[in-house]
């Protein structure tokens, strides 16, 4: 995938034409996701495509920060846990409306993102994984152990904004929607192409003038925002937050997700999302081996299909098209 977006980059129509296909289809997923709920589904299952559409949207974030930039990091699930902690406290202490602890919850993750990036921005490979997994669990413990603040591994109960889990269906596709625009947006301006550049190629896009170190902490402060908005929005659906939000098997299924789906795109992060969440819901059945299960299939995504159910689908359409030209 690096050396096709490589290409991209050299060809700046290539790469356009790229994400335009990427978010047609992006777009016709959530289209598909909108006829749903005509199948009179059960709120069981409602609220298991809400949750997978609340992995969705963190995936995508992750997916912004690893697949455009090529910044591991091991903190998505913590930053959506501590969304959803900051509108939770908000509330319980001081009775702060959902219409004003979103926003806030939004910019409290941002800052701590932007606080977090500024120390570990410089760090490569295993550094930044292990510094931003420490983190990670930094927070969760402290949330645990904070009983008189946030009632430890209780968990903090939070209102509802929707009572009809059709409404709060649509809402979460909206905003996994209005999520896609927004990447689409950064992506194909000039945000996106030294993002890419700097994935790519850190030296040379430094030797070229580009300030790396800013637009990777710019890279993590907007994935910390958005992995913290969807934090705030499952804990109004759920009417819980807890630590457990921010379990690295949390983080290890977003990864999963992205892998499988595809990453460096726009539509492997839902997709893979969809797959991997309603498979390991589907798991249940036969036992606690959903990750198991999952990290053999990232095992072999990662080693024969690295561009994913996505760029597998890429391939295939090629092949269909060539052939037909013949």
């Amino acid at each position: 995938m690096a050396d096709t977006l490589s290409l991209s980059l050299k060809h700046p129509n290539l790469w356009r034409n790229r994400l335009k296909r990427d978010m047609l289809c992006f777009t016709l997923v959530c289209l598909l996701l909108c006829l749903v709920p005509l199948l009179q589904l059960s709120d069981y299952s409602l609220g298991i495509l809400i949750v997978a559409l609340y992995f969705a949207m963190i995936s995508m974030s992750w997916n912004l920060l690893a697949g455009y930039t090529g910044q591991f990091s091991m903190a998505p699930a913590a930053f959506a846990m501590l969304g959803g902690y900051i509108m939770g406290l908000l509330d319980f202490h001081f009775q702060v409306s959902l219409s004003w602890a979103v926003p806030l919850a939004i910019f409290g993750t941002g800052l701590l993102g932007l606080f977090l990036g500024t120390i570990v921005i410089r760090l490569k490979g295993p550094y930044l994984s292990l510094t931003t997994l420490s983190f990670a669990e930094i927070a969760r413990v402290i949330i645990a152990n904070s009983h008189e603040y946030t009632r430890g591994d209780q968990g903090l109960n939070v209102p509802t904004m929707f009572v009809d889990r059709v409404v709060y269906y649509y809402v979460f596709v909206a905003f996994v929607f209005g999520m896609g625009l927004l990447i689409y947006a950064l992506m194909k301006s000039r945000f996106g192409g030294y993002f890419l550049a700097i994935r790519d190629d850190p030296e040379g896009a430094e030797s070229r003038g580009i300030p790396v170190a800013k637009y990777k902490l710019w890279a993590f402060t907007i994935s910390c925002c958005l992995c913290g908005f969807a934090g705030a929005m499952y804990g109004s659906f759920s009417q819980l937050v807890s630590p457990e939000m921010g379990l690295l098997q949390q983080t290890g299924l977003v990864i999963s997700m992205v892998v499988i789906g595809g990453i460096g795109s726009m539509s492997g992060p839902l997709i893979g999302a969809l797959l991997v969440y309603l498979g390991s819901e589907w798991l249940r059945d036969v036992g606690n081996i959903q990750m198991i299960v999952f990290a053999l299939i990232v095992i072999i995504f990662a080693r024969f299909f690295r561009t994913g159910l996505w760029g597998l689908t890429q391939l295939l359409i090629l092949k269909l098209t060539q052939h037909k030209s013949k």
